[in-house]
């Protein structure tokens, strides 16, 4: 009789929430959501409109908010204090989406390296390379921060710090791998490092900008080594051989990562650089 009347038991009220009596119980016990009715068999019940305040205090629980401040909002009814908490919470989800997305940056690009396909060891292959946007820095701008006598460590701390410094100026978001940009040799093979580089989200309007195009590029995978100067010399000598025409830099980049590159047999590397459109027949 008494769920005649629009109450609902707890049970059936949870259920209509997608949630558990005992969440229904701790928020009755904390002041937050209280039944609205009492039955002469001594239950209580709610009221279904109640639904849209559980609904609330759930969208307010998932953003973080804390349960006083939820309580006094759903108690006050005050339109001005509301509008503030949820201005609050947006802001809060924005912050907490953008680190989302940045994670999602990161693990994606892990994986795709990690991926990459179990293909030989130092053999050139070609393949369609998706765009990449990179922050780059000069050398020649690095060599004014580093002394002759800084280790392989402490440059690498500068460069970071540099990479660092610069994402939070222009407000950029990067996984901090490093690679290298070689411009071509006077042999067509890949010559001296004009820039190292770390990969960004999005494309960014700032001096450190470069863009790595889409397209076929020639590539090849040195594995189970921190020198991959072997490398150079097997693309170099393929192209050279092979007549094989290509356009821009040569960039060189890690595969493994700062998951797997600590220990030399998990070490992988690529060095890639974009071919010249050339018929299949003349390949």
């Amino acid at each position: 009789m008494e769920r005649k009347k629009g109450w609902l038991t707890s049970g059936a009220f949870a259920a209509l929430c997608g949630t558990t009596k005992e969440t229904l119980r701790h928020y009755k016990d904390v002041g937050l959501l209280l039944p609205a009715h009492q039955g002469d068999n001594g239950y209580f019940y709610y009221d279904v409109e109640q639904f849209y305040d559980f609904y609330a205090i759930s969208i307010f629980r998932q953003t973080g908010t804390p349960l006083e401040k939820i309580r006094r909002c759903l108690r006050g009814q005050d339109t001005a204090q509301t509008l503030a908490l949820l201005r609050e919470q947006r802001t809060q989800l924005e912050a907490e989406r953008q680190k989302l997305e940045h994670m999602d940056f990161v693990l994606s690009g892990a994986l795709h390296n990690l991926e990459f396909g179990p293909g030989p060891d130092m053999v050139p292959r070609t393949g369609w390379f998706d765009r990449e946007h990179l922050l780059a820095l000069p050398v020649g701008e690095l060599e004014g921060l580093m002394t002759p006598a800084d280790s392989e460590d402490e440059t690498l701390i500068i460069v970071l710090e540099r990479c660092r410094a610069l994402c939070i100026q222009y407000g950029i978001q990067t996984d901090f791998q490093l690679g290298a940009i070689h411009q071509p040799g006077e042999q067509g093979g890949p010559g001296a490092i004009s820039h190292l580089y770390t990969r960004i989200k999005e494309k960014a309007d700032f001096p450190y900008y470069k863009e790595k195009p889409a397209g076929n590029y020639l590539y090849v995978c040195c594995r189970g080594r921190w020198d991959i100067s072997a490398a150079y010399a097997a693309l170099e000598a393929y192209i050279r051989e092979r007549g094989r025409s290509t356009e821009g830099p040569f960039y060189a980049c890690d595969l493994a990562g700062f998951i797997l590159n600590s220990v030399e047999k998990n070490a992988a590397s690529m060095i890639s650089v974009r071919l010249l459109d050339v018929p299949a027949a003349n390949r």
